[in-house]
């Protein structure tokens, strides 16, 4: 890691994140980074615990003078989405994120960065540890799993935080101050099938789609970027409506919440089409890339002659798999009739494996309208069902509904004025923050979200602005003095 990160400034903010961002912190792996977190509320002499399902909460007192203030919770996550380019060896379970600055970005080495939420969690830190900022009393919730499955949020009971005011700062644009959210669920399919054994006279071939630039699959759902998933199965499906191609095996995405960047496929096709079946490809290939010339310069497809494989799938489950695959929605669904630019209701095609047998297809649907939610849900698995698959719905969780009549609001709209010189944006999000959760267990608390700015986040190219962290900082500070007084 570039010392760099910790000459920044604001350096008590940089040189909590670089001391975080050397634990591991994988989704449903972060032993390690609670151990941390809790180590080092007890180093401050705080009260540190950790909840039943394992959020770590930490509380320090109100400063000398803001006793009258109302109770804040200050809130982020501890564990990361942990996404790599192919090219990149490391290890997300042992390994520290290795950082360098390129101008005014943060960037990582070919992984992510682990700002989201890394930077919210790391403020929270410098604040716990400060000796001079004036704050009233703060309850810290490190929540757990916020990135698959919101576990730690949808697990925190009722009576355990303290606090009236609750400032989630897990949100991804200087400008903006998110008073709302979308929920989302889970949607998977799965099905066995036959294998059979490769015809006399096939030809191997591998399809690789590479390069795209991936993301968040709430927040950059409406930019229009290639889905690797989507695209393979273009491919696939002429391939075998015109030459008769079989699958072998398909691995494509990664996360539910990460648009997929790449996908591999071992495939046949009969010798005697092997020529026609190169050239038609290539002209797929072509018309693709067009397609998506704008919005993804770097994407690649590639398709080289293989070894043949040991057997391929089952033509009926495969034809079925391929037209669940071309009629399974894909991006954005429905935009809000009521908020400006906001995307309602969205899917994204994450994940999709074929391999000895077996078929998996996982989906994460969202959407700030519950109906709105499920019924995306049911299309989906109405396209997978007619093909003979099992589909489950899991991990569902609500959405968070605007209070454009906050009082937090109004106090962080002022100093945001007075600060910049200008309004901030006030948004809700296509993304699954955790106050929407939060809230059905504490539903007298005010809430709201911030946070600094932080591009290409769930994937490689995740950067996070120096001079937006400062900004931000600035901010946080002066909305700590500022919060009401006690009713």
């Amino acid at each position: 890691m570039s010392q760099e990160i910790r000459n920044l400034e604001p350096k008590a903010l940089w040189n909590k994140f670089a001391d975080l961002n050397q634990v591991p912190r994988p989704s449903k792996k972060e032993d390690k980074v609670i151990e941390f977190m809790k180590d080092f509320g007890k180093s401050l002499g705080l009260e540190t615990f950790e909840d039943e399902i394992r959020n770590v909460i930490i509380r320090k007192p109100a400063t000398p003078g803001m006793e009258n203030r109302k109770g804040i919770v200050l809130q982020g996550h501890l564990d990361m989405v942990c996404q790599k380019n192919n090219s990149t060896e490391f290890d997300f379970d042992t390994q520290g994120i290795d950082m360098y600055v390129d101008g005014d970005w943060v960037r990582a080495r070919g992984t992510t960065l682990g700002a989201d939420n890394g930077l919210g969690v790391a403020t929270i830190m410098a604040i716990l540890e400060s000796k001079d900022i004036p704050h009233p009393a703060i309850d810290a919730l490190f929540t757990i799993d916020e990135e698959t499955g919101m576990t730690g949020a949808l697990n925190l009971k009722g009576g355990v935080l303290q606090g009236e005011i609750l400032l989630n700062l897990d949100t991804e644009e200087d400008d903006e101050i998110d008073i709302g959210c979308a929920g989302g669920i889970d949607v998977t399919a799965t099905r066995a099938y036959k294998l059979e054994e490769v015809p006399e006279g096939s030809v191997g071939y591998s399809i690789n789609v590479r390069g795209l630039n991936g993301g968040h699959s709430g927040m950059d759902i409406n930019k229009g970027l290639g889905n690797a998933n989507k695209i393979m199965n273009r491919l696939l499906f002429d391939g075998f409506e015109n030459f008769g191609l079989q699958v072998a095996e398909i691995n494509g995405g990664s996360l539910r919440n990460a648009i997929p960047r790449e996908s591999v496929a071992q495939v046949i096709v009969a010798g005697m089409y092997d020529e026609a079946f190169a050239f038609d490809m290539q002209e797929i290939i072509n018309d693709i890339k067009a397609e998506y010339r704008t919005m993804e310069p770097n994407l690649t497809i590639e398709i080289n002659k293989t070894d043949l494989p040991a057997q391929v799938m089952d033509l009926g489950v495969q034809e079925g798999l391929l037209r669940a695959l071309y009629a399974a929605h894909n991006g954005v669904y429905r935009m809000s009739p009521d908020m400006a630019d906001l995307v309602e209701t969205s899917n994204n095609v994450a994940r999709v494996i074929v391999k000895e047998g077996q078929i998996t297809v996982q989906c994460l649907t969202r959407s700030s309208v519950e109906s709105s939610k499920f019924d995306l849900a049911n299309a989906l698995r109405s396209a997978f069902e007619l093909m003979g698959c099992e589909v489950n719905f899991s991990g569902s969780y609500p959405g968070w509904t605007p209070n454009v009549n906050s009082p937090i609001l109004k106090v962080l709209t002022d100093i945001y004025q007075k600060q910049n010189g200008e309004a901030p944006k006030v948004v809700a999000c296509h993304a699954g923050l955790e106050c929407g959760i939060l809230g059905t267990n504490y539903p007298g608390m005010d809430m709201i979200s911030f946070g600094p700015t932080i591009h290409g986040a769930h994937s490689p190219d995740e950067r996070a602005s120096i001079s937006s962290s400062q900004k931000f900082w600035k901010f946080v500070l002066e909305i700590l003095q500022n919060i009401p007084t006690k009713e």
